[in-house]
């Protein structure tokens, strides 16, 4: 008789993520899968690889849901400077809402890089290069419009806000609160002034 599965795979992938996003990848276990979802083992390994391609899953799941679809309303705003202000505040105030100080998957993902396969290096990566990227078309529109001085270079800056926000984000999960956090989106608002 097939096996026919008795749960969503989505469901399964978006509860695991929150686990992977709370106790990252080395720190969760099968059991603590197990225990999230209620799905049984044999079921679990019956629908998924194994814990890496659960992983995998949520970090693409997460990706997807958190930088792509904000990077893409951002885009849509007009003004340049707007959209990266926007951004970082978003950030800031992300950061501070969340009562457990996860911070984010993606880079929290990227601080152990080296202990990861090609498939989530890769995940990690692609995001920071379209972060990247996102925040060098930016500068580049300001440019065009006047709204970002000329002196500031493109890529260069580009990098530093990524690591402004890298900064944001692993500071936030307790190392630092409210005004410190507010301090440093402010700094980077600042630099594209």
């Amino acid at each position: 008789m097939p096996w026919e599965k008795s749960f969503d795979e989505s469901d399964v992938v978006d509860q695991a993520m929150q686990v992977f996003w709370e106790k990252g990848y080395a720190g969760t276990s099968i059991s603590d899968i197990i225990e999230s979802t209620g799905v049984k083992r044999g079921s679990l390994y019956n629908a998924f690889e194994g814990k890496q391609d659960l992983f995998l899953r949520a970090l693409l799941k997460y990706d997807d849901e958190q930088r792509r679809q904000r990077l893409r309303q951002l885009e849509a705003i007009d003004d340049p400077r707007e959209a990266i202000t926007t951004f970082f505040d978003g950030i800031v105030k992300d950061s501070l809402k969340d009562p457990a100080r996860r911070g984010c998957l993606v880079i929290n993902t990227s601080l152990d890089y080296e202990h990861h396969d090609e498939e989530v290096r890769k995940i990690v990566d692609d995001a920071f290069r379209e972060l990247t990227d996102f925040f060098e078309r930016a500068i580049r529109r300001g440019h065009e419009q006047g709204t970002i001085p000329a002196s500031v270079e493109p890529r260069p800056m580009s990098r530093a806000l990524v690591a402004l926000l890298v900064g944001i984000r692993v500071l936030g999960r307790g190392a630092m609160g409210r005004t410190a956090l507010q301090q440093i989106a402010a700094q980077a608002k600042r630099l594209i002034s």
